[in-house]
Formats: structure tokens, sequence, C-alpha cells
């Protein structure tokens, strides 16, 4: 029985994120147009500063015919995302091509367009802001170079994806006859509290421990040790772009970092703020604050890993020096184990649903402390 309706901008999602999908594909389109008529800003090809193009698909693409492209994509997301705000009750195949397209057209813009340069600007944009601060050499690079129109672009194209895929969980809730907010049937099955603390933990362990591989070759250069590459790898590579090999320490360290806070999502901790935490000890927290951070980190890392494998199948790397691309390869599966055990620490806390009522007086799966 429903209960009370939600009322904040966020919990009304399902109702708006068709409408915004669509003004996000048309305004996008019109940006494609206007860079096929030659207006400045087209983020691909001679203008991005991905010269070598070996790491954006679109690297060799061009504003005309490109822009038109764009333009085609922009219309047809539009005009798709206006038909998911229908109701979409049915089972019939008419009810399901909308999903059949909007869901691979989310992928592609989420995954697929973006490239690896999304993570390194995420990752060295606290470092970028501190260097001033604490007068460290980062070879003048500023903030600006991390994040170029071309890989702001990235940003933009991964917004557009999530809307997409928001418009299309809600036409799929509304064609299952699911609560439009929640998601719920009254069958829980694996999306139960107590399932999803079991299929969760699983996810988190795997998400904690994929990123080791790759910060054991990056902790051993930084110490002058040559694991997966030779050491004239290491010399040259110094003896080019000077501190090179710390710059990898740092981002092995932050992923390692982000390791460990991957815990949180299947630990106590994760839900109640510890005791050294002054301030905030034994308060809850809050499950968007871990949930929010969890699925963008999910979605880079899996955009940076889907770049190595395209590098990977077109023979740019050598298994002599593997290395240095080998561990990057295993990104995909620790992105989607990421975006799993954030998903079942959604599962766990989601609580009572204030549109439906269901989930109510449910406990919480017992956690380790």
């Amino acid at each position: 029985m429903a209960t009370t309706t939600p009322r904040s901008l966020i919990s009304r999602w399902p109702a708006w994120s068709a409408y915004a999908a669509a003004l996000w594909s048309l305004s996008y389109g019109l940006l494609g147009a206007a860079w096929a008529l030659g207006a400045p800003g087209f983020p691909w090809g001679a203008s991005d500063p991905d010269l070598d193009g070996k790491l954006s698909i679109l690297a060799g693409a061009t504003p005309r015919p490109g822009g038109w492209w764009i333009a085609a994509f922009g219309a047809l997301g539009a005009i798709l995302a206006l038909t998911l705000t229908r109701t979409g009750r049915g089972r019939g195949p008419a009810s399901l091509t909308p999903l059949l397209l909007a869901w691979p057209m989310a992928a592609v813009l989420i995954v697929v367009i973006p490239d690896s340069r999304l993570m390194m600007g995420v990752a060295y944009s606290p470092l970028l802001v501190a260097a001033p601060l604490f007068d460290l050499n980062v070879g003048g690079t500023t903030l600006a170079d991390a994040w170029p129109w071309p890989v702001v672009n990235q940003l933009v194209c991964v917004l557009g994806g999530l809307l997409l895929a928001a418009a299309a969980l809600a036409y799929q809730r509304r064609r299952r006859d699911a609560c439009r907010t929640c998601g719920r049937t009254g069958q829980d099955g694996w999306t139960a509290p107590e399932a999803a603390a079991r299929w969760g933990r699983r996810a988190v362990y795997i998400a904690a421990t994929v990123p080791l591989v790759y910060c054991a070759t990056r902790w051993c250069w930084a110490l002058g040790v040559p694991l997966g590459v030779s050491k004239e790898f290491l010399v040259e590579g110094a003896r080019d772009a000077p501190g090179i090999w710390l710059a990898g320490a740092y981002l092995a360290t932050f992923g390692a970092g982000g390791g460990v806070l991957t815990l949180g999502l299947a630990q106590r901790w994760g839900e109640v703020f510890p005791r050294w935490i002054l301030g905030l000890r034994g308060r809850r927290v809050p499950p968007l604050l871990a949930i929010i951070p969890a699925t963008l980190v999910a979605i880079i890392i899996t955009v940076a890993g889907m770049t190595y494998i395209r590098g990977a199948i077109a023979g740019r790397f050598s298994m002599s020096e593997w290395g240095a691309w080998l561990p990057e390869t295993l990104w995909p599966v620790w992105g989607g184990a990421l975006a799993a055990a954030a998903l079942a620490y959604h599962l766990r806390r989601r609580g009572q649903c204030r549109h439906c009522g269901q989930g109510a007086d449910r406990p919480s799966p017992q956690l380790v402390s």
C-alpha cells in the first residue's frame, strides 16, 4: 500500500529522467550540427590532445561528417527518450523495443566514447589542487591540462548516458509493474537485503583485490624494480619524463586507498561512522555518500580498462612489457565488481519505500565490524 509520495527532486527521478535525457540529446545533437557547419570546439580528431590517436575510439573523426552523425544520434536519442515517457505497460515486443535501443545507446555514451584520460583527470585533480598549497613540483601541469575540452566533453557524454539509463530503468520498472521509486515487485529474490549481503560481499572482495595487481607494478617501478618490464623501460621513462614513476606510484596508492574504502561497502564502518572520526562518530553514513562515488569510480575505471583492451586488440602492446598494460585490462572486472558492490550496498540500506511501503520491518543483515 502506498504511503507518502516522494517530494524531493532526486526521489522523483523516474518522472523527469526521460525528459532530461531528451533535452540532453536534443542539445548535443544541435551542437553536433553546429560543428558540422563549421563551429569551433569539435572534441575529436585534430583538436584533440590525443595526437597519436591511441586513446579515443573516435580519434579519426572529423567535424564533417562526424558532426552530422552526432546530430543524427542526438535526434534519435531525443525521440527515444520521449518514447520512454510512455507508461511502458505490457509484455509484447513493441514495449521491449525502446529498451533494446536505450540500453546500448547509454552504454556507448558511458563506457565506449570516453577513454582513460577521464580516470587520469579524476585521479590527478587532488594532487594538482594541493600542489600550489604545498609547493609541490608537478612540472607546471595545471587542472586545465588535466581537463581540456575533449576530456570535459567525455564527462558530458557520461552524463547523457546516465540520464538515458535512468529513463530506461524507469520505463523498465513500469513495464514490470514494479514500484517506480524502488523497483520492488513484492518478490525480492536476489534483491533482498540478505541475498545482497552475500553476493555483495564477494563483489567487494573482488573490487578490493583486482587493483593490487596494478599497484604492485607501479610501486615496484618507483623503487627501481622492473616488475613486468625491462630495466631499459624504467631508465628511458625516467629520462624522458622525470618523476613519471613517482606519479605512477601516486596513482597506485590512490587505487589501493580506493580498495580499502571499497571494503566499507560490506563492513559495519561503512554504515556507521567509526569512533575515530571526530564530529561524526556513531552517526549513520548517508547511503548516497558511498553509492555515488563508488558508481562514478566504477564507470571511470571501466572506461580506462576498455581503452587498454582496445589497445591490446589492436596489437599496440608487447608481452615482454606486460606490466605496462596487462594489469589495466583487468580494470573492467574491477569496475564491474565495484558497481555490483555499490548496488548491493544500496539494496541492503534502502529500507522501507516511502512511495509503495514495501521493505518495512526488514532487519539489516549482520555485517562484519
